[in-house]
């Protein structure tokens, strides 16, 4: 049986990273994002590491509920089911203090980070519920921000917390459905997110410092060993992150 994996955001970073490396696990993938000449150069990679599978490109936006149910409804229609939703799409913006926050930019992150997640989890219910097999997983991709903040980042934290409590409830909810749920949350994986790592970023102590970074392959490695677990079994939380970043003792 096919094996079909949706990654959103999968056009760079993370979510390329993660496509490969569920491809080289067995998963047929199905790349969705907003930029589709991204998609496609990652689908053109996919290709050529695993020229059996059909692997598809689909251009969508997560916080628009019609692009949403139009992505699945495609993945319903060319493979009649699913078996994992990774939700990796989301934003980030520069450290700002919380009460120069513009209120546009706080409604961006929450409806692209947590919204975003919430709805490509409620289509993938609907369809993991009712198709037989019965059941999937989804993980979601937090970060070390849903525990421990940075300086000025107020709904980038938030969105991440909400992606925690999102995580939880959609296990409770998911159990008797056999759809398990898992969260990663990585520290300064090496993506465009985290170039201004090299240069120094704000601490918590007021000093600027360049943090370590690791490979995104690594993440993209953790992800599919979640992914490859039977479904009575779960990670519920996993950290990948550079050993000396500062978090442990962050602050």
């Amino acid at each position: 049986m096919t094996k079909v994996a949706i990654v959103t955001g999968a056009g760079s970073g993370i979510g390329k990273a993660t496509s490969l490396a569920l491809a080289d696990g067995g998963y047929t993938i199905v790349l969705a994002g907003r930029n589709s000449g991204r998609l496609l150069k990652v689908k053109e990679e996919l290709a050529s590491q695993s020229p059996d599978k059909q692997h598809l490109a689909v251009p969508a936006d997560v916080t628009d509920p019609a692009s949403v149910k139009a992505l699945f409804s495609t993945v319903r229609e060319v493979f009649g089911r699913l078996d994992l939703l990774f939700n990796n799409a989301g934003v980030s913006v520069t450290g700002t203090s919380i009460e120069d926050v513009p209120l546009e930019q706080w409604n961006t992150l929450l409806t692209t980070n947590l919204t975003g997640a919430f709805l490509c989890t409620q289509e993938a219910f609907r369809i993991m519920k009712g198709q037989n097999p019965r059941g999937g997983r989804i993980i979601n991709n937090g970060s070390i921000s849903a525990h421990a903040p940075r300086p000025g980042s107020a709904a980038y934290t938030a969105s991440k917390h909400g992606i925690t409590g999102l995580t939880k409830t959609t296990s409770l909810d998911g159990r008797i459905y056999d759809i398990a749920c898992g969260q990663i949350d990585i520290g300064n994986a090496a993506t465009e997110p985290t170039e201004r790592m090299k240069q120094g970023v704000p601490q918590a102590n007021g000093t600027i410092a360049i943090e370590p970074t690791i490979d995104a392959a690594l993440v993209g490695r953790a992800i599919a060993y979640m992914a490859s677990l039977p479904l009575d079994a779960n990670v519920q939380f996993m950290t990948v992150m550079a050993t000396k970043m500062p978090y442990i003792g962050r602050g």
